[in-house]
């Protein structure tokens, strides 16, 4: 009899990982990827936090900040599009991923020189660009981003997320040695930081090509304009949402260094960041979740509970140990920056809670094709974001803007866990969550 028990748990084991093998092998090469990246991007900051002073740290990290946030508005929601519609257009991905990298990077330029131009013109004593040299070397990086963004969440709706963790393992360790190679040669600059980043994305590229024999290359082909006009309601629609989730967490470090100093950004950004790579296993998970539910959308329900309740268990595990820690964590990063910063960052751990519901709301506006309308509501959030951090921070400094942050994610996470309860209620009533339209018809088709 304990023999049989045991053969009918090895096969409810074996069902039950048949059953969700598409979610659990896409979502963990995304989370091996990410957290080994993580890991090795957390050695950067400790050695970097240990060798640069911590004004030349506040002003890296802003910097890199907005590359970020112009990287999110050059992608232009392109790559969210492929993720989702790469696999009802067979046969035409290569063009389809082509057309969008070419957009993309047109407008990561644009807004890249609009900041650095901006940022000149209006003569920002605290701003982070120092010179000509790190202004072109920004507006690289602007370009590679977006590039990256855009031809990481191909792969991640072609199924083949592998070929991401890779890159992004290959890009962690190249800035490393970057990072390193520049500290021990005495360049403790803004500019020698900023370089080991665009360095590093394009060796990553060149070498995830050479690793998968020509695999980078083959995912880009001749550019299908005229397939990607077709959906550019959609393109607009994933745009829209992507902007107003991401944009005020983008641009949080660029923020406190304003409102503060570099010496306090430093040290916020130790903990930030610690935040940004926590929130890796939730945004992972909601993220996987957009590709397979829309493969196998009678599994809907299940599979969204299922990340959901992994999720907010992480997160509350997490916040936790940032509540206990900080001040040790600090420590480690840089001696002076407990000093610096005081306790001001223990609550900032929480915000990954509400984060983790954001997350998950925003995957279900993609699934269910509402993206505009949800965009709306999560540009109030990011308002509301923005508000109470300046208003945070100049009632009470740190701990001020640090508290206001987390309030705000609060009430949207609070919000978002209203909506996807309510979503939850109606896909039980109605059955599988809805598929999406049709593939649209280029005009070759018609």
């Amino acid at each position: 009899m304990p023999v049989d028990l045991a053969v009918t748990a090895l096969n409810g084991v074996r069902r039950a990982l048949q059953k969700n093998a598409t979610l659990l092998t896409n979502s963990g090469a995304l989370a091996i990827g990410t957290m080994a990246a993580a890991g090795l991007g957390l050695i950067y900051w400790l050695l970097a936090a240990r060798l640069f002073p911590p004004e030349v740290i506040g002003k890296a990290s802003a910097l890199l900040s907005v590359m970020g946030l112009v990287g999110l508005l050059g992608e232009a929601g392109l790559g969210t599009l492929l993720m989702g519609e790469i696999v009802l257009h067979p046969g035409k991905e290569r063009g389809l991923v082509a057309a969008a990298a070419s957009v993309g990077v047109a407008l990561a330029i644009g807004f890249a020189l609009l900041f650095v131009f901006g940022e000149a013109y209006l003569n920002i004593s605290a701003g982070p660009i120092d010179g000509w040299f790190e202004g072109v070397a920004f507006v690289v990086g602007c370009c590679l981003t977006v590039l990256s963004a855009v031809v990481d969440q191909a792969l991640v709706g072609n199924l083949r997320s592998t070929g991401r963790m890779i890159r992004q393992v290959l890009f962690s360790t190249f800035k490393l040695i970057l990072i390193a190679a520049a500290a021990a040669a005495g360049y403790a600059s803004n500019a020698a930081i900023l370089l080991t980043w665009v360095a590093g994305m394009l060796a990553s590229w060149i070498g995830v090509d050479l690793l998968t024999r020509g695999g980078a290359r083959h995912l880009v082909g001749l550019p299908d304009f005229p397939l990607l006009h077709t959906l550019r309601r959609k393109v607009f629609d994933h745009y829209t949402l992507d902007v107003a989730v991401q944009t005020s967490a983008l641009i949080m470090p660029y923020l406190v260094l304003i409102l503060l100093s570099p010496a306090i950004n430093a040290a916020f950004v130790s903990l930030w960041m610690l935040v940004s790579m926590a929130s890796i296993i939730p945004a992972a998970m909601a993220t996987a979740l957009f590709p397979v539910v829309r493969a196998s959308p009678k599994q809907s329900r299940h599979y969204i509970l299922l990340s959901l309740m992994a999720s907010l268990l992480f997160s509350v595990v997490f916040a936790a140990f940032i509540l206990t820690y900080s001040q040790q964590i600090l420590a480690v990063f840089n001696p002076a920056y407990p000093e610096i910063a005081g306790p001001s960052l223990r609550f900032l751990g929480f915000s990954l809670l509400g984060l983790t519901l954001k997350f998950h709301a925003c995957t279900l506006a993609r699934l269910s094709d509402t993206m505009r309308k949800a965009s709306r509501w999560f540009t109030l959030g990011g308002l509301l974001e923005l508000c109470f951090v300046v208003a945070g921070a100049k009632l009470d400094g740190l701990q001020g803007l640090v508290i206001g942050w987390t309030l705000a994610v609060s009430v949207e996470g609070a919000c978002a866990a209203l909506i996807l309860a309510f979503a939850m209620k109606l896909d039980t009533a109605a059955g599988p969550m809805h598929q999406g339209p049709p593939p649209v018809a280029s005009p070759s088709e018609t």
